[in-house]
């Protein structure tokens, strides 16, 4: 399984940025994917996460509205669109899926900066 993630970089705040993850190794199209993130300091955490065909999507709380998870299964490629960025936005932000044996797989993670 390889997870890789790009698209991350500066943004303003109020700007935009989509991130993307590029998987390979696996059946991705028979897998829920999921992107965190983890700022210094603080836990790693779910910030959008959606289902192996695409049908259901599901934001943290703090994302909602402004973030948008979608998914190409014939590129095998998740993406995280990020609209009205805020400055707390600023974080590594990784790709993840999980096998039927909750095996866990990460990305290397993109870093996202917000500020102006």
């Amino acid at each position: 399984v390889q997870l890789v993630e790009s698209g991350g970089g500066l943004v303003q705040p109020g700007g935009s940025l989509r991130l993307s993850c590029a998987a390979s190794g696996f059946t991705f199209s028979r897998f829920d994917m999921n992107w965190y993130r983890q700022a210094p300091g603080k836990e790693r955490e779910l910030v959008a996460r959606i289902t192996s065909n695409g049908g259901t999507t599901d934001y943290a709380n703090s994302v909602k509205g402004r973030f948008t998870i979608s998914r190409d299964n014939a590129k095998k490629t998740v993406y995280l669109q990020m609209n009205s960025p805020k400055p707390e936005d600023t974080a590594v932000y990784l790709c993840n899926t999980r096998d039927i044996y909750h095996q866990n797989y990460w990305g290397q993670g993109t870093q996202v900066t917000v500020s102006s």
